[in-house]
């Protein structure tokens, strides 16, 4: 079980439940010291079904670091971006990493899950940044600039398509199916 992985089987599902393309994501946090945990696991990493998932996450994070010191505390959250479609099997990934280290304590009150204890290099939390200020540099933000050129290809792609259409019913050319892709359940395929 890999972020990506995880990432491609969710945007695969979307895009064939909602016959549309589709972008979904994985993420977790990667410490050294814990040879990489809790990774693929981080959203569950202190059991499943608590009452506060997050706050769960981060004590039992916290209790694992306890008595290494801060030099040994590097980590990473590492995200992968999924984006596909529903007419076949190419999927196209973004992956993007924000580096840091573990804090001995939580502080911030912006952000969830283990923003409170994500020491940037700067000394910030992840916790202390505005939404804004996040999305600037923040994993999934890396991870998705890596699908710029794929997003605009379907952008591209899309807009073709509708002016293709636009342009067939106004000029009366092909037969009415394919030019009203309202009048039929069946999804209009890209060319």
């Amino acid at each position: 079980e890999t972020y990506q992985e995880n990432a491609a089987r969710k945007a695969r599902a979307y895009a064939n439940a909602a016959r549309l393309p589709a972008l979904a994501d994985d993420s977790g946090l990667e410490v050294d010291a814990l040879e990489g945990r809790p990774g693929v696991h981080s959203a569950r990493y202190a059991g499943v079904g608590l009452t506060d998932q997050d706050a769960a996450n981060r004590k039992k994070l916290l209790g694992a670091l306890e008595g290494i010191p801060p030099q040994q505390r590097g980590a990473r959250f590492r995200a992968f971006v999924a984006l596909t479609h529903p007419y076949g099997p190419n999927v196209r990934f973004g992956e993007g990493t924000v580096e840091g280290r573990i804090a001995q304590d939580e502080r911030g009150d912006l952000g969830f899950g283990y923003d409170p204890v994500f020491e940037l290099p700067d000394g910030r939390r992840m916790a202390e940044l505005s939404r804004e200020e996040k999305n600037e540099f923040s994993h999934r933000a890396r991870a998705l600039a890596q699908l710029d050129w794929a997003l605009d290809a379907l952008h591209d792609a899309l807009d073709n398509t509708v002016g293709q259409r636009t342009a067939m019913k106004e000029t009366g050319s092909g037969n009415d199916e394919s030019v009203d892709a309202g009048a039929s359940d069946e999804p209009a395929r890209p060319a």
